[in-house]
């Protein structure tokens, strides 16, 4: 079983330890008051021996409790036998804290948060069995979905409580009839609840993630938590030891958790989901080309994307490139190392993570601007071979200046631990160069595409490549349900950028003249993507 470690995309940490039939969920910190989780829960995960890739859903359980032999403790996903269910649930004094105001809502994100631990583990051999002749080579057996079931057991048993994680997206059903029963507490039509790998990593976490809105009360006021718990006070009355200041905005900072003062894809100061869904459409014209008005970027230095990569050890961040001559401010979560597994801390040794990232005093503006980054990657030669942007910082500073200004596209930097290492532009195809090459279905309203270069050569390299591309994607998926597909249009000789799409699921439909250059049209669609590199 791994990973015994969970880390959010706040920078929230669990742990998660084996207890008498089940598995427990801790805050790794065990600070309740930091938290934005209650102080625990439990769920029970069983596996079915049998029948497990089959592609109709085994979840009945009548059927499966009715032959014990079949049902075993979890020990490593399977494709379709794991069935899960929340047993207990421990709840912060309610001195300190409000109760949830949807506890409905407080339940979606313990679910959410199990399953970004279960599918985070090595997923299970996708190739199924059952009724398949042995004589078929492995590569040639049909492939199933990864699924994880749920049951109506312990807290789901309430009355309303799975329909409203499904209304919410985060558990689904193939019985999408109404149902002839008149006993809602029975609970038919709710019996075969699952939820699949490739759903759930579409899931925006900014549904389910929130923080506990303390009491009035509470030491801990809302939006200036400390780093530990105070002390008790002594006989002297010695006040409690004050929190960290941010050095610029002069308000208590958080470790490890987005500041709700600054701006982040989990910053709330009302301590409520941060997700909104997109506007209905609206269509304007640029040219001659009818598209639907797109939806403003995100602020020049602000974080969009965030997600801790295992394999890497780090947190990969998306965000949007600023042209001000201070370098903005990273003030997320860096990964694990010194003092062991899941030990926060601000300098992994060997990571690339310098002082400068740090958010201080003494050694904020060391950090270069974009401008100046730019300036460093674009005259790189392997780099203005094929972006052709070299030359003097005033080229730099023009080139993001019309960057920032593009109404179907924005400019990003990529961030390892707070460390930018690439620059990215993500469009709207549609109304971009490449759209009006295109015709008919070739070129969809929501269709989305990229373009990127590494400029750090301590963050080259394959593995790398494919966590920040299959990131990118997995921000388009999440960025707007409507976009089914990313498209991509290097130039036809950079074979090794190629392959890399290759190797995160794209193919090449075909090739492209452009003004500039002959390309390889290379797609990605929603419907054949499983999830991100991790």
């Amino acid at each position: 079983m791994a990973p015994n470690i969970v880390y959010l995309p706040n920078g929230q940490m669990l742990s998660v330890s084996n207890v008498f039939a089940g598995l427990s969920f801790k805050p790794h910190d065990l600070n309740v008051h930091q938290s934005v989780f209650p102080p625990g829960w439990t769920i029970i995960l069983e596996s079915a021996d049998s029948d497990e890739d089959n592609e109709g859903p085994i979840l009945d359980t009548d059927d499966i409790y009715s032959q014990q032999r079949r049902v075993h403790k979890f020990r490593s996903p399977t494709l379709r036998g794991d069935n899960l269910f929340i047993s207990s649930i421990s709840n912060p004094s309610s001195t300190d804290f409000k109760p949830p105001t949807s506890p409905s809502r407080q339940i979606a994100l313990m679910l959410w948060t199990t399953l970004w631990w279960y599918f985070h583990q090595l997923p299970p051999n996708p190739h199924l069995t059952a009724g398949i002749s042995p004589n078929i080579p492995e590569k040639g057996k049909p492939k199933g979905e990864w699924r994880v079931n749920i049951k109506r057991e312990g807290i789901f048993k309430g009355k309303y409580l799975l329909s409203k994680l499904a209304r919410m997206g985060l558990i689904a059903s193939e019985e999408s009839a109404v149902g002839v029963t008149e006993n809602e507490r029975k609970g038919e039509g709710f019996l075969r609840m699952f939820v699949s790998q490739r759903a759930f990593w579409q899931l925006d976490p900014r549904i389910f993630l929130f923080t506990l809105s303390p009491n009035q009360h509470s030491p801990f006021p809302g939006g200036t938590p400390f780093a530990s718990r105070p002390g008790s006070p002594n006989r002297e009355s010695t006040p409690m030891q004050s929190p960290r200041l941010d050095s610029q905005t002069g308000e208590p900072m958080q470790q490890g958790l987005w500041n709700n003062q600054l701006s982040g894809p989990f910053s709330s100061s009302s301590h409520l989901p941060t997700y909104y869904p997109p506007t209905p459409p609206q269509y304007t014209f640029t040219g001659v080309i009818r598209h639907p008005i797109r939806p403003k970027p995100p602020a020049q230095g602000e974080t969009f994307y965030t997600r801790y990569v295992p394999s890497v050890g780090q947190y990969i961040s998306f965000r949007t490139a600023s042209i001000s001559v201070k370098a903005p401010k990273y003030r997320g979560p860096v990964g694990p190392v010194g003092g062991g597994p899941g030990t926060p801390q601000f300098l992994p040794p060997k990571s690339g993570v310098s002082t400068a990232t740090l958010p201080s005093v003494g050694n904020i503006d060391l950090h270069p601007c974009d401008t100046d980054l730019l300036h460093d990657w674009m005259n790189q030669p392997r780099v203005n071979a094929f972006w052709g942007a070299g030359g003097p910082v005033s080229n730099q500073e023009e080139f993001l200046s019309k960057a920032l200004n593009d109404k179907h596209s924005f400019p990003v930097i990529g961030c390892w631990d707070g460390k930018p290492f690439g620059y990215f532009e993500l469009y709207w195809v549609k109304e971009d160069q490449l759209g009006r090459h295109l015709t008919g279905s070739d070129v969809n309203d929501w269709d989305r595409g990229l373009h990127a270069l590494v400029g750090e050569e301590e963050f080259r390299g394959p593995h790398r490549v494919k966590v920040w591309l299959s990131a990118l994607v997995h921000y388009f998926w999440l960025a707007d349900p409507r976009t089914m597909r990313v498209l991509c249009e290097p130039r036809l000789d950079n074979d090794k950028f190629i392959n890399y799409l290759f190797d995160v699921g794209f193919f090449k439909e075909r090739e492209v003249k452009l003004p500039h250059k002959q390309a390889a049209l290379m797609k990605i669609g929603r419907d054949g993507w499983q999830a991100p590199v991790i």
